[in-house]
């Protein structure tokens, strides 16, 4: 945003109203909103520029400023500025903002709003400037935020705190976009702007002052100053009605100059905003100072003088000078002490030359950076002299050879000294006694003890870390500079850490607990010396490969012979096979490295040696062997033969066969065999088909070089076809034998087969069979048909010839039935003559039912059939019983769902804290404080909740009991007055609304527990609903796009303790069968099922991916596997939510009636709004009502609706939790007719469904909203209340009554706008709000209480009950109530008509009672006395209609008549039809009462049930508490307990790893191999082509999972690390693709895991 300095008088740039131009109504309508959102632009900068000076750092963009003071960072810091003994930076969350910027605002947010909420308080400042927390988070009016930033300005101005906000009205240009965008924002709000111009007078207003002498005085010095006199001035600044502070006479010019500039300034400022300001609206304040403004300019002079006075001080280094300008009133420093003076000069003489230095002027100190010298000085002094202190008590325990009081003074923080580990308390007091020892004066000063413990302190961690195996740590300590260890290479840091544990392991085992400085820098001095050797031994292997390559059998063994080599079992004899062997192992590795400069390593130089003396043993004993056999051969001796064999060819011989091998040999021998005496004594043999061997049978001597002019034997059988010949043997002997055996097996293979074919026959017959089936069974019937059809014709013949003797049988059988019926009949009357009688008791019973039903439907039923039920109206004893169950019930159910809203709101939060404990954001100290008020409240939440204190409102007393009944009148007419609350709730703002309607609303109505509460609490939803619609919406949309209150209170209510069974019983099933398919994977986004796929190709081929990893939505679709996974989801999607859908229109009944009650009362109160609207948009607003806002959130978050049951820590997966959203998805949009596109287009082949969905929500909508209006549902109308049996009861706290109380007087013209409303009344006589210990009464808190405080806000949520009755019900001497007359006289005519019969009233009336009538109705009058007497105080009736019971009989028929002719005169009932009209009233309430006792004893079971679902949630609620307090249990074990490798679980058992052991071999593989594979990615300063070179050679551990891979270059060992399978598969959840290993190596996660799956698990 680009700003420009105006010139003073010019106009901003969008003007006032009133140019020269004309302008229409609309357009000066626009031009006053473009002049509102630039001067607000204005206030923003303005705020902007003071919160710059004060905070000494640069703010957001004015347009942008909003939006960064939303999190409360600035807010804080601007607190910490004015207050900073009341906000630290500790205090502020995210101070450096980098939570924010990274995730956006969190809830911690708030917590800095408060902070600074609380600083203004801490100041004084008035609190109707405060916002509210949420109009600064949730941006709901941000406006009143910068009001208040002005307020606070001005305030602290006056106080001298900070400087003055500027008024840059006008003086700075915004673009009109900005002004444009700003103008909407502000029409967001919807709010008034506040009056930044009236902040002074209002700040001057609530300082509880004489404001008219205050405004007098004020206006005198603005006079004054005008006149520009200084002694004048100073004159009227210390008038005492100014309530100036600090004025200085000697400073009188000083006020007169700056407070003259200031008043023009601010004149200036006046004249640029007054010409759009009516006279009438202009502020006497806009162009005279302010008394605060005033205050803050004489603060600024004083403060101007104060500064230059110990500036001065400290340019002259005067330390008395200085002392005396710090003490200064006018600078208000806090914690001045005489005695650090010096520290102070010392600090602000540093100070200010380090200001002068940065800004290379001399410059002043201002009074911030002198408060802040001078608490830094204070500290330094204090600090100083404490560790002087603390270094004598370090020497003296020292001395005294204690480990733990050494330990602890080490650890005092005024010792300054560095960390001191308390685990090593010996090794610190042995090591700095030595040290203490070895100096001269025996003591360590301070230097000295820092050195030494900082040093102690790196050794003692560096050998924690090799106790615990931390390679990381190791290496990290070694690096530490204040360790000190010598000749340290970087490269050798692995080795220096492998060889330190071994060596820690060692001296662990001998009892040496930490080793010393000396022992670790010996190891690095071994460590290196090592590693010297290696590289001698590298450059040793190169040379053999050298003399290899040339060919030179010596040569190669003085290589092989060097000592830096290190081989073992070099043979000199060998070395011509040496060089062969070794030479064709470095031509195989060329050959299949395709690398012909290929170097053999030192194993493989190894392992050719060990072949080669292999070679030369074996080639030895075979050759012994030959000569043997053939000499045995020649000598025809067989005896040796078959040991030879065995001992020297190592075979298995058969002795059975042993003729058998000496007879082949010996003709296999005599076929070579010939004169030849040119033959020598040596023969030659081949070793592995390639090495030549010669081997002199006379001698015994073998050489792997060719005798010169030697002729090997031709007529001896070689080894080789020694062995064959007696192979060939052994294998005709076997195969006879196995033939021989196995004879019985032969025979049952034959019998098998001929088995075989034998089924085979049989199953083709019985198959052919089969098929012929349908014919056989045609035939069959056919057959059966013809015989049957035969023998009915045959019978028909027989019938139609015989025709009249048939006749006269049925004669004679009927006329003998006729008598036999008769005489039973005659028979059965005389033995059942008592049945007889109560026959004609049920024929008389059914007159009286008959009667009953005359009662019930008739338009008008007579007077003798009223007579017979008008007992039906006494209540009986069962009446009370089951009235006083269902009132404990009721009070059970609404102190129960209390009691688990608290209890769930702090589990809430308890998930809240342990989620901030595993991210470290807060400490375990503090999970476990909340635990414990958790568990007092699970434990005693019921009894706090019930407990009255005796000395409360309850008391007997006068005074005590008609404020209880004036509050029962109060709710009783808020309860049956439903205008009231509905205006009550729209006066409030929405956050408190909210509140207002979960604590007060609710519990008015008990959470509509009986049918009564119920009907009015509709009553009062229906009424705001309509209120709502009608003040708020402006368009149709607005109640889907915007949080109706109404509905939200309704969708609240109807999904909470009392909906909840319903809603849970309607999605319940169908949502289980949902999760528990685990084959059901419903995933509708291409992006993440290309990224499935992906990862699924590389962990089956083990290879990494060529595909790129994050790719576009269309890019995911060009894939032919991600189209065909989407399809098979969107197939899956189709038929699961065509279950749901089943489920809810099955489920129509099953809705709670409330919601479909104000789903009726939404529709038409906007058909009525909107006539305009089509049956389609209003059924889309129902649909998002009853769909959208109360089905869809517990259908996608199940568990958090107590849809199904999660136990205690258990969760949803989070492929369940996605199958759920994608039908809730579908559904939603089904619902509102809404198609997939744009972004959903890919989802675009269900569109069709959708529509077709539609049209059956749509039947289901218009089904939903035909429902009975409440008073026919519940059978109520305004007459119920005078015939229960019971008074209203409901249950409420104290701070809620209070709290509503409060709010009825803050809105009472509002809600009662006129004089004589009864709530006016009522609110008078109750008088001003109470406070807690008032209305409890005098003596319920100790005032000497320390903690009074709390004990009075604890009391405050104590609940009592509230029997609500009408002030105006039934009063005598005054105007009666028609419908209250009308009651009372209807009680009269049932009394009278009891005991007097009579066909109509009027003649009962007008004929007078017979003394046994009068008797009969004295009975009755005093029965039912002695039933009052023991009625319950709740259920008795008022005093009036007692005293009209017990009036004689005649006196009363004369009161009738009376009471009659009132009614008359009213229109209410008629002689001409002799008062049928009342006649009928009293039969409606005879039916009432029916129908009411059939309710009661639904109500009863219906509250057994939910009291019995309400005590179900508070046990999973206390499993919840357990399993938390497990966890923190778990966590404090895991904190105390050391040195274990044992993995602990969530329910406190232990589970031992290294149960299991692998017991596979080891892998070996070149780093090039690996790289071939993908598994290895590159390694730093390695070439590609260097790869051939290193050797990964990957071993299983002792515990499962475990592995440990060395590292070899040319074969020596240069670095090995230990690996976890758990770490792996961790990193490859986190989505980590690529590790580090040795530092160095750049390792893919997946391949890896592929690769240890398939080599050690087999996967």
């Amino acid at each position: 945003m680009h700003h420009e300095e105006l010139a003073p008088l010019q106009r901003p740039r969008y003007g006032s109203i009133v140019d020269d131009e004309r302008l229409s109504a609309e357009e000066m309508d626009e031009r006053r909103r473009q002049n509102i959102a630039y001067e607000y632009l204005c206030h923003l900068e303005e705020a902007k520029r003071w919160m710059e000076v004060c905070l000494e750092e640069e703010l957001p963009a004015t347009t942008e400023l909003e939006e960064g003071l939303r999190n409360g960072v600035y807010l804080a810091k601007l607190a910490k500025f004015f207050a900073p003994n009341v906000v630290s930076d500790k205090k502020i969350y995210d101070v450096e903002q980098a939570r924010y910027k990274r995730s956006g605002l969190h809830f911690r947010h708030t917590d800095n709003t408060v902070q600074w909420l609380r600083a203004m308080e801490s100041i004084g400042l008035p609190k109707i400037f405060y916002p509210e927390t949420t109009d600064v988070y949730d941006r709901k009016n941000i406006p009143r935020m910068i009001y208040c930033i002005h307020a606070l300005s001005l305030y602290l101005f006056k106080l001298g705190l900070a400087p003055q906000i500027q008024d840059l009205l006008g003086k700075v240009d915004f673009t009109e976009e900005e002004i444009s965008n700003m103008r909407k924002e502000l029409e967001k709000y919807g709010i008034q702007m506040p009056s930044f111009s009236k902040i002074g007078g209002i700040l001057a207003s609530e300082l509880s002052v004489d404001e008219a002498a205050l405004h007098a005085a004020v206006i005198a010095i603005n006079e004054a100053i005008e006149k520009g006199i200084a002694e004048q001035t100073i004159v009227t600044l210390r008038n005492p009605n100014a309530m100036l502070l600090n004025v200085d006479e000697e400073l009188a010019q000083d006020y007169q100059n700056e407070l003259f500039e200031a008043k023009r300034r601010k004149e200036s400022n006046a004249r640029l905003k007054n010409g759009a300001i009516s006279e009438e609206e202009r502020d006497v304040y806009e162009e005279l100072l302010t008394q605060a403004e005033i205050q803050g300019n004489i603060n600024k002079i004083n403060i101007h003088i104060a500064l230059v006075q110990v500036n001065e001080a400290i340019d002259q280094q005067d330390e008395v000078a200085l002392m005396a300008g710090l003490n200064r009133t006018a600078l208000s420093l806090l914690e001045v002490l005489p005695q650090n003076s010096s520290w102070y000069l010392m600090q602000l003489c540093n100070s200010k030359e380090q200001k002068m230095q940065i800004a290379g002027v001399p410059n002043m100190l201002d009074k911030s950076e002198i408060q802040n010298e001078v608490s830094v000085a204070n500290a330094e002094a204090e600090a100083h002299k404490l560790k002087l202190i603390a270094v004598d008590n370090i020497n003296t325990t020292i001395r005294n050879c204690d480990p733990s009081k050494t330990l602890v003074a080490l650890m005092k923080p005024e010792a300054q000294l560095p960390v001191v580990h308390p685990f090593a308390a010996v090794f610190y007091q042995t090591e700095l006694f030595n040290l203490q020892q070895q100096n001269a004066v025996n003591y360590l000063a301070h230097d000295e003890l820092s050195i030494a413990v900082e040093m102690l302190s790196a050794v003692v961690l560096l050998n924690q870390a090799l106790e615990n195996k931390d390679l990381l740590m190791i290496k990290n300590h070694l690096r530490t500079p204040c360790i000190g260890f010598n000749n340290l290479e970087e490269e050798n840091f692995q080795r220096y850490a492998d060889t330190l544990l071994s060596i820690k392991s060692e001296a662990s085992s001998q009892g040496q607990d930490y080793l010393s400085w000396n022992d670790i820098q010996n190891c690095i001095d071994m460590v290196n010396m090592q590693i010297k050797e290696e590289n001698e031994r590298i450059i040793a292997i190169g040379q053999i490969n050298e003399a290899i390559d040339q060919g030179n059998p010596e040569k190669t063994l003085e290589t092989l012979l060097l000592p830096t080599a290190k081989l073992q079992d070099v043979k000199p004899v060998n070395a011509r096979h040496y060089q062969d062997v070794l030479y064709h192992a470095k031509a195989q590795k060329c050959k299949e490295s395709q690398d012909e400069s290929a170097l053999l390593w030192l194993d493989e130089i190894q392992k050719g040696i060990n072949d080669g003396n292999n070679d030369i043993k074996e080639a030895v004993i075979l050759a012994v062997g030959t000569s043997v056999i053939n000499k045995s051969l020649e000598k025809g001796d067989s005896q040796p033969i078959l040991m030879i064999l065995q001992s020297k060819f190592g075979l298995r011989v058969i002795p059975e066969c042993a003729e058998n091998y000496f007879r082949n040999l010996s003709e296999a021998k005599n076929m070579k065999a010939r004169e030849d005496s040119n033959e020598s004594p040596w023969i030659k043999l081949v070793m592995k088909n390639m090495y030549d061997y010669y081997y002199n049978v006379e001698t015994e001597e073998g050489t792997c070089d060719a005798p010169e002019g030697v002729v090997p034997k031709t007529s001896w059988l070689t080894g080789e076809e020694i062995q064959s010949i007696v192979g060939q043997v052994t294998a005709n002997y076997n195969r006879e034998q196995l033939w021989l055996a196995n004879e019985n097996l032969i025979v049952q293979l034959q019998a098998r087969a001929r088995g075989f074919l034998v089924r085979k026959n049989y199953q083709e017959r019985k198959a052919y069979l089969q098929s012929q089936e349908p014919s056989a069974i045609k035939i069959q019937a056919f057959w059966k048909g013809y015989k049957q059809r035969k023998s009915y014709i045959d019978r028909l013949k027989v019938l139609q010839g015989n025709v009249a003797a048939i006749v006269k049988i049925q004669s004679w059988v009927k006329m003998w039935l006729a008598k036999r019926s008769y005489r039973k009949r005659l028979q059965y009357f005389k033995d059942h003559n008592d049945e007889i009688v109560k026959i004609q008791a049920f024929l008389r019973a059914n007159k009286a039912r008959e009667d009953y039903r005359t009662l019930i439907g008739a338009e008008n039923p007579p007077l003798t059939v009223l007579r017979k039920f008008a007992y039906l109206l006494d209540q009986s004893d069962l009446d009370f019983q089951e009235e006083l169950e269902v009132t404990r019930l009721r009070e059970e159910v609404v102190t129960k769902i209390r009691s688990n809203q608290q209890l769930e709101k702090d589990l809430n939060l308890m998930d809240i804290k342990i989620g901030l404990l595993v991210k470290n954001r807060i400490t375990l100290q503090d999970v476990v404080l909340h635990s414990k008020k958790l568990n007092k409240k699970s434990k005693s939440q019921l009894e706090e909740m019930v407990m009255v204190d005796k000395q409360g409102i309850k008391g007997l007393s006068k005074e005590r009991r008609r404020k209880l009944e004036a509050y029962q009148h109060l709710f009783y007419l808020l309860q049956t007055n439903p205008t009231y609350l509905a205006k009550l709730i729209f006066q409030m703002p929405q956050n408190k609304s909210t509140k207002f309607m979960d604590t007060v609303i609710f519990t008015l109505y008990n959470y509509a527990s009986n049918q009564r509460e119920e009907y009015l609490l509709l009553k009062l939803f229906k009424t705001a609903l309509e209120e709502e619609i009608n003040s708020k919406v402006d368009q149709i949309q607005d109640i889907v796009t915007g949080n109706p209150t109404v509905i939200k209170m309704v969708v609240s209510f109807n999904r909470g303790a009392r909906g909840q069974n319903t809603l849970r019983q309607l999605l319940a099933p169908v949502v289980k069968e949902i999760m528990e398919d685990k084959s059901l994977i419903i995933n509708t986004s291409p992006v993440d099922v290309y990224k499935s796929w992906v990862n699924q190709l590389e962990m089956q081929t083990g290879e990494a991916s060529k595909l790129p990893y994050d790719v576009t939505t269309e890019q995911a679709l060009t894939h032919t596997e991600v189209v065909n996974k989407l399809e098979s989801s969107i197939q899956s999607l189709r038929a699961v939510t065509d279950k749901v859908l089943t489920t809810i229109f099955s489920s129509l009944n099953m809705m709670p009636y409330g919601m479909r009650y104000i789903a009726k009362v939404l529709k038409s109160s906007l058909h009525e709004k909107f006539p305009d609207a089509t049956e389609d948009e209003l059924l889309k607003i129902v649909g998002n009502l009853l769909y959208y806002r109360y089905m869809n959130p517990a259908i996608v978050a199940p568990d958090g609706f107590d849809i199904i049951d999660i136990t205690a820590g258990g969760q949803i997966h989070p492929d369940q939790r996605r199958n759920l959203g994608c039908v809730a998805k579908v559904l939603q949009h089904a619902a509102s007719n809404k198609l997939f596109e744009g972004e959903s287009e890919h989802l675009s082949s269900m569109n069709t469904y959708l529509s077709q969905t539609y049209q059956k929500f749509r039947i289901f909508f218009q089904a939903a909203c035909d429902v009975p209006e409440p008073e026919e549902k519940f059978n109520i109308d305004e007459y119920s209340d005078m015939v229960t049996l019971s008074k209203p009861v409901i249950y409420i706290s104290i701070e809620e009554i209070i709290n509503t109380h409060s709010l009825l007087l803050e809105h009472q013209d509002a809600i009662a706008t006129e004089p004589n409303d009864l709530l006016n009344e009522l609110l008078e006589g109750l008088g001003p709000v109470p406070d807690v210990e008032s209305f409890l009464g005098e003596g319920a808190v100790d005032p000497n209480d320390p903690n009074r405080a709390s004990t009075l806000n604890q009391l405050a949520k104590t609940e009592i009950s509230l029997s609500l009755t009408s002030k105006y019900e039934l009063r005598e001497g005054e105007d009666q109530d028609l419908k209250s007359l009308m009651i009372k006289t209807k009680r009269l005519i049932v009394d009278v008509i009891r005991t007097q019969p009579g066909d109509t009233l009027l003649e009962i009336l007008e004929t007078p009672a017979t003394a046994q009538q009068e008797s009969e109705h004295l009975k009755l009058a005093e029965k039912r006395a002695i039933l009052d007497s023991k009625t319950p105080e709740k259920m008795k009736h008022s005093q009036s209609i007692f005293e009209d019971g017990q009036l004689p009989l005649e006196q009363k028929k004369r009161k009738i008549q009376r009471n009659l002719r009132t009614l008359e005169q009213a229109g209410l009932v008629s002689s001409a039809t002799k008062y049928q009209e009342i006649i009928n009233e009293i039969a409606k309430d005879i039916r009432n009462q029916r129908r009411y006792r059939h309710h009661r004893k639904a109500e009863l079971v219906k509250l057994q049930q939910t009291l019995n679902a309400l005590n179900s949630k508070t046990t999973f609620y206390e499993e919840q508490i357990n399993y938390y307090n497990t966890y923190i249990k778990t966590c404090l074990d895991n904190l105390t307990r050391k040195n274990s490798r044992r993995s602990i679980k969530v329910d406190g058992k232990e589970e031992v790893k290294g149960s299991k052991k692998l017991k596979q071999t080891s892998l070996k593989y070149t780093a090039a191999r690996l790289h071939e594979k993908g598994v290895i990615l590159e390694i730093e300063d390695l070439q590609t082509n260097q790869f051939k070179n290193v050797m990964f050679d990957i071993t299983p551990g002792e515990e499962v999972g475990d592995f440990e891979i060395k590292a070899k270059f040319l074969g020596v060992e240069m670095e090995k690390v230990q690996l976890h399978f758990q770490d792996l598969l961790q990193m490859q959840y986190e989505g980590v693709a690529v590790m580090k290993m040795f530092d160095k190596a750049k390792v893919n996660v997946n391949l890896l895991i592929f690769l240890l799956n398939k080599k050690f698990y087999g996967k």
